[in-house]
Parts: C-alpha cells; sequence; structure tokens
C-alpha cells in the first residue's frame, strides 16, 4: 500500500464529502477521477497530497490539521460507528466538519474532556504509552476513603497482575457515604480509575475527565465542542515531546 495514501472511498468520507457508503457509489458511478481517469474501484488508493482527485470536477485538497475538544456526556460511546446503534461520541460534533477520529477513550458512564483530531501522527503520539501525559479526573467515590486507601492509589495498585504507576490523588470533599477525589494519572488502560477504586474496596459514582496536558475542560457545556486555537494546540505539542524527551532519556 501506498505511504500517506489510503483506499479512494476512505479518502472522500475522510474528506468530509460523502459517507463512505456513499463514496462507494458516486465511485461506481464514473464520478471521481485520479489523475485526470475516472476510477471506478473505490479500493483504489489515492494520496491528494501527490495525486490530483477530482469529485463532480472539484480538485480534493489537503485539509489542514485541526485539534477539538468536547465534553463528552454519559450515555455516549467513544467510538465512530456502533454495531449497537447507540449515541457515537461523533455525533456531537459539527457536520460540516472533516473527518476527526477521537483520540482515546472514556467509557459509556464517563464524562468530560475528550480531543479529537485529523492529525494521525498526533494522535499516535498522544496515545503512545511512553508520552506519560497526565490526565486529571473528578471522581465520585463510594464510602469514606481513609487515608491508607489513598495511599494505596498514590503508590499504585495491582491490576491483572501488573501495578499501576504511581498516581497523584487529592481528597476534595465527603462525608460518611461519599468521597470526591481529584486524581491525575499517567496511563491509559481500560477503565483504569474505576478499577483503582474498586482495588480499595470502594466504587466510582461519577467520573469526569477536566484536563489532558494542558488542555483543560473547563466551562465547556456538556455536549459541546470547540476547536483548540493555535497556542494551545503549541503547548499540546511542547509538553508531549517535553515528555516523550524525558522518557527516552531515563
Amino acid at each position: 500500500m501506498p505511504a500517506g495514501g489510503k483506499a479512494l472511498d476512505r479518502l472522500l468520507s475522510r474528506a468530509g464529502l460523502c459517507t463512505r457508503q456513499e463514496a462507494q457509489q458516486a465511485i461506481a458511478a464514473g464520478r471521481v477521477r485520479v489523475n485526470g481517469r475516472v476510477e471506478c474501484d473505490p479500493n483504489q488508493w489515492a494520496d491528494i497530497a501527490r495525486d490530483r482527485v477530482e469529485f463532480d470536477g472539484k480538485l480534493l485538497l489537503p485539509r489542514p490539521k485541526e485539534v477539538w475538544a468536547l465534553h463528552k456526556p454519559t450515555g455516549y460511546v467513544t467510538t465512530t460507528e456502533d454495531e449497537f446503534d447507540r449515541a457515537t461520541v461523533c455525533s456531537l460534533l459539527p457536520a460540516d466538519r472533516p473527518w476527526l477520529s477521537p483520540i482515546g477513550r472514556l467509557d459509556l458512564e464517563s464524562s468530560g474532556l475528550l480531543l479529537f483530531t485529523n492529525d494521525t501522527h498526533l494522535a499516535a503520539n498522544l496515545l503512545d504509552p511512553t508520552s506519560k501525559l497526565p490526565k486529571v479526573y473528578e471522581v465520585g467515590c463510594k464510602g469514606q476513603l481513609t487515608d491508607e486507601a489513598l495511599e494505596r492509589l498514590r503508590a499504585g495498585v495491582v491490576l491483572h497482575d501488573r501495578v499501576t504507576l504511581p498516581a497523584e490523588v487529592e481528597r476534595i470533599d465527603g462525608d460518611e457515604r461519599t468521597t470526591r477525589l481529584r486524581i491525575t494519572i499517567v496511563e491509559g488502560r481500560n477503565r483504569q480509575i474505576r478499577k483503582m477504586l474498586k482495588a480499595v474496596r470502594s466504587r466510582v459514582n461519577t467520573l469526569q475527565r477536566v484536563r489532558i496536558g494542558p488542555i483543560e475542560l473547563g466551562d465547556l457545556a456538556s455536549g459541546a465542542c470547540r476547536p483548540l486555537d493555535d497556542a494551545e494546540v503549541a503547548a499540546l505539542r511542547a509538553e508531549l515531546a517535553e515528555r516523550r524527551a524525558a522518557g527516552l532519556g531515563q
């Protein structure tokens, strides 16, 4: 497969022109040209940075790289499509935006900050476990957690025969029935915080991610999204580069 290319139907759908199924129909109808020739094979690979791809006579141009922030509500799955027809986070993005993919996940019952991008290189670096980019969560837990339990969370608990990396854990408030915590972790293991709380005989009642690296959820309303500005993207890239460099130097 050519480096940097995509199957023609995927290329059209990620350009935001149509769905992948609609792209396949348009290609079969002879509405797409690649380097001046009608192309009827949706699996033909093309790269708009190198090839001249036209859709209904209009030249496709490379899309600028974008990063968006979404305040994910509970009840949405972090996928582009869902086989069980559940609501997906992508349905909350503006319909006229180019293809954007979620970076990482928040489970169905969790809410908060979720980043999206069409920059696959940035996404790969953010998801790389060696980046150790801090993620901050505000968590409502069952019961009154003891100082000993908090110390266990800070030091690391065993999940599937592997100890979690040290975490920052701050008690916000609480009573005999519930405890509110602010937890910062640098890992992205599946349902990690829920499993960490279970390991200290508690349970997550509510979980909201409020920060990823330098990017904060702030006052973004539930279900709303916004593009990151140039300064925010630069800060994200800078912190990511700094942490990756520090990790490689250890």
